[in-house]
């Protein structure tokens, strides 16, 4: 039962007669755990370590995984379900099933019970002033809270903010070349989220790697919602991401600019392109980037498990100052991933009491924004549930019907292969909307790791091909694999819309144009919570 086998100095202490105690039942329970090796997973990490060699805690481990079996299996089997109910029950029943691992408590955990045995207890000690600081925050705990510091650690990519709305800032980035490409481009972030996931630490920034490649480069910093944004809907986010290409255009003195939208900002540019588009004014936009995005929401994966009544009722009643708590949609996000981001930290920090880690991304992860709630609503029921993005004229904004076969701008799309956010089968269906020249892009991992893959890292791959393939499944069939960051493919893509060059000086120079720099990047709405 030891991890350490140097014998301790007296065999009296209540920690050695606990492992006699559980080594005598092992000597007994050895020849049934040994029996029923099948069904161990050897790929399961809540259940790896020779700690869960010892027969006690691997029968525990080969029971739990055959109920976990049979349990799943009772809703495959349950009679007069259709598909989506039976999708909900299968989500409910895992997340249950989750739950209920041995892994997640200290007394059928070898490794924490090994833990408070060698420590006397004081592991479960420092775990449980962890739980109790988490109960403080209201939100389970990845990452050292104070181990990053925005603009001090992370989003450290010099610029100014020059422009701002009640509802976004607009970040111009300082350029590193002697010379920038004349056409600039700006990115919109998800607002669900901080716009840094696109700037961590150096190595891993995209804004920092976009720069040194010769772009000048915009990023829009979305506000937090509070109070005072209980009317803020689509159309207002639309409207700023139009506001936001008309400020550059007229700060720079071009016609066009290129866009990326990450996500939720992703769906929603496909939007503001076909408004533009109805307006005539289509030719704002050279291109368009959309980082794992949708627009027809019929395949979007398990999410699509939370978006019923029930729910629905539940946002609304934790909204009653009109935005909701991106606490709340934190815990959602965490539950589609509820063996990583739920009950591993539970186990290292809670039972085991191991420290934080310090990883930019996790930080990120925790670093939760608040949302307009009737805008939130209307984005689950319009597009969730009822896809009606999907249909031309289903929803207007800016008086506008939003048709997406009006898009005729060319189009960059990237999705991850093991995106569970935004499935690479429901983000492959904007290639049957769209009008213009597209370039579809698979990514190896998923949806952050799948967009935030540096060159230097060297890691995953991407997949290109036939883009007016018929499905996804036939674009795979044909596609090519390249090793690495689909970003240099990204820049190649980029540059081939030409444009010569332009000095980096100037309204090239943050605050040094037209617009005044209002404070440092990262800004302020960035810090606001």
């Amino acid at each position: 039962m030891r991890d350490d086998p140097t014998p301790p100095d007296s065999d009296a202490t209540p920690a050695n007669g606990v492992r006699a105690v559980l080594d005598a039942w092992g000597q007994v329970l050895a020849p049934v755990a040994a029996a029923g090796r099948e069904h161990v997973d050897p790929k399961d990490r809540r259940f790896a370590g020779p700690e869960w060699e010892h027969p006690v805690f691997d029968l525990m481990r080969q029971g739990y995984t055959m109920m976990a079996e049979a349990m799943m299996a009772s809703v495959d089997q349950a009679p007069g379900l259709d598909e989506e109910q039976r999708g909900r029950a299968r989500f409910a029943m895992r997340t249950l099933v989750e739950a209920m691992s041995p892994a997640n408590s200290p007394f059928t955990n070898p490794r924490a019970l090994n833990r408070a045995l060698d420590t006397g207890g004081a592991s479960l000690a420092e775990g449980f002033a962890k739980l109790l600081a988490d109960f403080k925050r209201g939100q389970l705990s990845h990452t050292d809270p104070n181990a990053y510091e925005v603009g001090h650690n992370i989003a450290t990519t010099p610029g100014k903010v020059i422009h701002e709305t009640p509802l976004y800032q607009l970040i111009h980035y300082t350029p590193t070349t002697d010379s920038v490409a004349a056409i600039p481009l700006v990115i919109f972030p998800p607002w669900i989220n901080r716009f840094y996931i696109l700037d961590l630490s150096p190595e891993k920034s995209f804004i920092r790697w976009a720069v040194e490649q010769g772009l000048s480069v915009f990023m829009v910093s979305w506000k937090s919602a509070d109070a005072s944004m209980k009317d803020v809907v689509w159309d207002d986010y639309i409207a700023a991401q139009i506001d936001a290409i008309d400020t550059i255009r007229d700060a720079l003195d071009v016609k066009a600019v290129h866009t990326i939208g990450y996500c939720v900002a992703g769906t929603t540019l496909a939007a503001t392109l076909a408004v533009l588009a109805a307006k005539q004014q289509a030719d704002k936009v050279a291109s368009a980037t959309f980082f794992t995005a949708q627009v027809d929401f019929s395949e979007a994966g398990e999410l699509l498990n939370f978006i019923d009544d029930a729910y629905l009722q539940l946002i609304e009643s934790v909204s009653g100052e009109g935005f909701l708590d991106g606490r709340y949609l934190a815990a959602t996000f965490n539950l589609l991933r509820g063996k990583d981001l739920i009950w591993s930290p539970v186990v290292n920090h809670y039972l085991m009491g191991d420290k934080h880690p310090s990883f930019d991304l996790l930080h990120w992860n925790g670093d939760v924004t608040n949302l307009p709630a009737k805008w939130h609503k209307a984005y689950l029921t319009d597009l969730y549930r009822d896809n009606k993005l999907a249909t031309p004229g289903g929803v207007s904004a800016l008086g506008v019907g939003i048709d997406l076969s009006a898009v005729e701008t060319p189009s960059y799309i990237q999705a991850g292969r093991e995106d569970h956010i935004a499935p690479a089968a429901s983000v492959w269906k904007v290639t049957h909307h769209f009008t213009g020249p597209l370039k579809f892009v698979l990514a190896g991992s998923g949806h952050i790791a799948g967009v935030v893959n540096p060159p230097s890292a060297g890691k995953y791959q991407y997949w290109t091909g036939d883009s007016s393939a018929p499905s996804l499944a036939e674009f795979v069939a044909g596609a090519e694999e390249h090793k690495g960051s689909w970003w240099p493919d990204w820049i190649e893509w980029i540059r081939g819309f030409g444009g010569k060059d332009v000095p980096a000086t100037h309204a090239r120079v943050p605050g040094e144009g037209k617009l005044a720099a209002i404070e440092d990047a990262p800004g302020r709405y960035v810090r606001t919570r």
